[in-house]
């Protein structure tokens, strides 16, 4: 054999150690990030879903309540249940 065919030889070679090894890196980094990025399921999540301050609710205040009166208000305008004279 010539030298050119050891040449061509030698270079199929690197090139097949190098698509070997990105393919290696590929695939560890597509598992990498395939489970870093799982899809959350309910349930599994640290969240207790409490309220922190569960006694605010207890008793509306005067602006929320006035808040709460303007929104039905227009609920009911809007379904054409308030009749003006």
């Amino acid at each position: 054999m010539d030298t050119e065919t050891y040449g061509i030889i030698g270079m199929l070679g690197i090139t097949g150690v190098l698509l070997w090894y990105i393919m290696r890196i590929r695939n560890r980094n597509l598992a990498d990030s395939l489970s870093e990025n799982q899809p959350h399921i309910a349930g599994d999540d640290l969240l207790d879903g409490a309220a922190k301050n569960p006694e605010q609710f207890d008793e509306p205040d005067e602006e929320t309540l006035e808040m709460l009166g303007d929104l039905l208000e227009d609920a009911a305008e809007s379904q054409g249940l308030i009749y003006e004279e």
